[in-house]
């Protein structure tokens, strides 16, 4: 393994070894792809059935109740493909067989039929749980001996995350909103076909990197994690000091099987009146009792499970897990942004602009377009050059996508510089968080890195209140909009700034939460606690989609800046207990900074 390791490191491209760039090509046209479908969903549910582009004219309480239980799915499949890849498969063949599942269910998504629909969103879940933890597994393995490299390496990967949903939501939902859902979908697809087939024809560069299972699975995430694998002898030791019980097991099934019957009831019993869980107790229905009870047993196991340990490791958790509950709330409201506000960019926002107001908009998208499209293709130069002799044909299926991928951003310039006013796409406000962090992250690092860098409790506190703000703008910019309006025309800066403060407040939260969890649990333990953690991502997600739900029903009632005041109260009031806790988690934390 050694050998291959240092093969891979003779061949740099900036820096890093070639295979980097292969990975990170392969994570930007699944992410491309990702989040080009991701941002067309809610659109396309709920867009009016007669209309110029027809959609299917769903409720946006239906719509946003299976996309919380599709997004919250793509935060649990990882935790089983993680295993699957350690016990059978290796990181290198479940990075390929995510993507071929996930290429087929883009292709079904094509046919805008309403199986159709349902397998294609399966096939995403099940492709994902096999592709998103593997791949930042093998950049692991890449660079085993070499840990000084690995945040430069997770740093460069990370923009490929970004590079992807920026493009992908940028394009695809451009031709989606101005051609037809199905060209929207399908660019989404050929990408993703793309990405699966040059990752393929690349497969020999990584030698044995990722071919066989590990005996142990070394959860690897793209921020700040530079502990070594623990040995096997002290996970048999922390085996016998805290095994997993027969009580222990029986709690975990029960629980996951609460929850997934709640998450697969909910959108089930408000679209197609099936209900799965159709009994009651007193006054509650059978799906609260259900998601309730699993609640309750899930936390009973994780204080009976914590209460055993030795009390350095307990308080250690309990810290991770204070700052888990804080994630639920933020992703909660974080997840709008692919829900209601691009729901309330559709419907509430004024996107039609004229003049010079439109000549302004237009130099200043195709510049988001062009420049890092640019840099991005200088990166993929640079990588012909040095492995031409070794991956020819990868790079050539690289080459093509790159070609494909010029003439639809040419396509895109072109016809909107034909227009003497343009109106904006409702998907073209989900390019806002790519970019955001794309150009402030270096800035939020300097800040970490420097005497000012806060503690975690203070990073959450400030993220959350960001977050609360961005809602606070909006509340504000809706305030003139009657109870119970569809349609109205708030100007899009407002839109554009909560963006920003939402974005600001992700990187105070998102990254910084994953590092400290990889500095507060001891090595053995960090694959189930990662496994927790993307359970918490994916409570938010689910709660995201069911109180985004909520928008007609609270908007017919009182009003949308009722809606999105909820929004600024409870992050920035969560916010301020976490400022509060920081000397009881400073103490929890013994010393980790």
């Amino acid at each position: 393994m050694n050998t291959d390791i240092e093969n891979l490191f003779k061949d740099k491209v900036i820096g890093h070894p070639a295979g980097l760039f292969v990975l990170f090509f392969t994570e930007m046209w699944e992410r491309f792809s990702f989040y080009g479908m991701k941002i067309l969903l809610v659109l396309f549910l709920t867009a009016p059935f007669l209309s110029d582009n027809p959609g299917w004219e769903w409720s946006r309480e239906n719509a946003l109740a299976l996309i919380g239980t599709y997004s919250s799915l793509l935060y649990l499949t990882p935790i089983v493909g993680g295993w699957v890849a350690d016990k059978i498969t290796g990181y290198k063949w479940a990075v390929i067989i995510g993507c071929f599942i996930m290429m087929l269910g883009h292709a079904a998504m094509v046919f805008e039929t309403t199986i159709s629909l349902y397998i294609g969103l399966a096939l995403l879940v099940i492709g994902t749980g096999f592709f998103k933890p593997n791949v930042t597994s093998m950049i692991s393995e890449m660079y085993k001996g070499k840990e000084s490299k690995k945040d430069g390496a997770y740093t460069i990967f990370y923009m490929g995350v970004n590079a992807g949903a920026f493009f992908g939501m940028m394009l695809c939902g451009y031709l989606a909103e101005n051609i037809g859902w199905s060209y929207g979908f399908g660019l989404a697809g050929i990408f993703m076909l793309g990405g699966l087939i040059q990752f393929w024809l690349a497969k020999d560069l990584f030698g044995q990197i990722g071919e066989k299972p590990s005996r142990i699975h070394e959860v690897e995430l793209p921020q700040n994690i530079n502990e070594e694998s623990p040995k096997e002898h002290d996970v048999q030791a922390a085996v016998k000091r805290n095994p997993f019980t027969s009580v222990d097991k029986i709690l975990i099934v029960l629980s996951a099987i609460g929850g997934v019957l709640y998450l697969f009831n909910d959108p089930m019993s408000k679209i197609g009146n099936v209900n799965l869980l159709n009994f009651s107790v007193g006054d509650m229905d059978g799906s609260n009792v259900t998601i309730l009870t699993a609640l309750v047993l899930f936390l009973y196991l994780i204080i009976t499970r914590i209460s055993r340990y030795t009390k350095v490791i307990r308080d250690k958790i309990i810290a991770v897990s204070i700052f888990g509950i804080f994630t639920v709330f933020f992703f909660a409201a974080f997840e709008q942004s692919l829900g209601s506000m691009t729901l309330f960019a559709r419907d509430y926002t004024d996107r039609v602009l004229t003049g010079s107001s439109a000549s302004v908009f237009k130099i200043i998208d195709t510049i988001l377009t062009i420049v890092p499209l640019a840099i991005i293709t200088w990166v993929l130069v640079l990588l012909f050059k040095k492995t031409a002799s070794k991956i020819l044909m990868s790079n050539v299926v690289l080459g093509l996508t790159f070609v494909f991928l010029w003439a639809v951003v040419f396509y895109k310039i072109n016809n909107e510089f034909s227009k003497e006013a343009t109106e904006v796409g409702a998907s073209w406000f989900g390019i806002l968080n790519s970019f955001f962090i794309i150009t402030l992250a270096p800035l939020f690092s300097k800040w970490w890195e420097s005497k000012y860098n806060p503690s975690v409790a203070m990073k959450y506190g400030i993220g959350l209140i960001l977050l609360g703000l961005g809602f606070g703008v909006l509340v504000f910019g809706t305030l003139g909009i009657a109870p119970g309006a569809k349609t109205a025309s708030v100007s899009m800066m407002f839109l554009i700034f909560a963006y920003l403060l939402h974005t600001m407040g992700e990187l105070c939260i998102s990254p910084v939460g994953l590092s400290y969890l990889s500095k507060l649990v001891p090595g053995r333990m960090i694959g189930f606690m990662f496994g927790i953690w993307y359970l918490a991502i994916a409570i938010g997600n689910k709660a995201a989609g069911s109180m985004g739900g909520m928008i007609d029903k609270i908007t017919e009632q009182y009003s949308l800046s009722t809606f999105f005041l909820i929004f600024t109260l409870v992050p920035a009031a969560v916010g301020v207990v976490s400022m509060l806790l920081n000397p009881l988690l400073k103490k929890l934390m013994h010393g980790v900074k």
